[in-house]
């Protein structure tokens, strides 16, 4: 009987170790599965970057706008490598910062590059896609660019020590002063309204969506928002100074 008892337990105990070792094997199989994927998405990850790049920096301008094209869709999908960061913030100067030249003549001025590359990096949301769009907004001509680089930082929210603010004014001033146009300022008119929250001296601002409102060559829509502004920061001043007044008062 003790030998039947004995010979059940060890037979249980080989079972056991028997599921044991089986279950560390499918463990096993699954790491090397779990690496071995890891490392095949790492690689095509490494061939999309690879790429994006010499598509961006081709010279043809049908590869720029595939470029753009992968671009998208990696944002879309939540990714966006340094590599791919690279290509994005080159493409935003296509023909500006970044030019190829024959014979003197820029070959690589293509607006809607630039513009669309400005509109993926406001989906960026980064500081360093701030300061590719800060410097679009500055060193640009095309009021269509400046006009998607501006929405985009309207989009983007960071302004710290208002250096946003500053440079969308001063394309402003820009545009004003050699080429008004609506769009442009109705853009710049809706980054204020995002970024008014975060400006800390607001008479740079003031000074541009004034000049907005009373310059004849905008169409009256643009003119009319930005008198509603003004209205309305007057208004939230008047406030501001009136809670101020009543705290004083109080304390008294």
């Amino acid at each position: 009987m003790k030998s039947v008892k004995t010979l059940i337990a060890a037979t249980a105990v080989l079972c056991a170790a028997g599921f044991v070792h089986a279950q560390q094997t499918e463990a096993d199989k699954s790491s090397d599965s779990k690496s071995e994927s890891t490392v095949e998405q790492e690689y095509m990850q490494n061939m999309d970057d690879i790429l994006i790049s010499e598509l961006a920096l081709s010279d043809d301008y049908e590869n720029k706008q595939t470029a753009l094209a992968f671009l998208q869709s990696s944002i879309e999908d939540g990714h966006i490598s340094p590599d791919m960061m690279a290509a994005l913030t080159n493409l935003s100067g296509e023909g500006i910062s970044t030019k190829s030249t024959t014979k003197g003549r820029v070959m690589n001025n293509y607006p809607d590059v630039r513009r669309k590359a400005c509109e993926l990096l406001g989906k960026v949301k980064t500081e360093e896609a701030k300061k590719a769009l800060v410097n679009i907004t500055l060193t640009d001509n095309e009021p269509t660019v400046i006009a998607a680089a501006v929405h985009s930082l309207g989009d983007i929210g960071i302004n710290n020590k208002d250096e946003v603010v500053k440079a969308i004014a001063w394309a402003q001033k820009k545009n004003y002063a050699l080429n008004p146009n609506s769009s442009l300022a109705l853009e710049v008119l809706v980054a204020y309204e995002k970024l008014v929250d975060s400006v800390e001296n607001k008479s740079d601002m003031i000074q541009s969506i004034t000049a907005i409102a009373g310059n004849g060559k905008y169409n009256t829509a643009v003119r009319a928002k930005a008198r509603d502004m003004i209205q309305k920061m007057q208004g939230s001043a008047r406030s501001n100074n009136s809670n101020s007044s009543s705290n004083e008062n109080e304390k008294k």
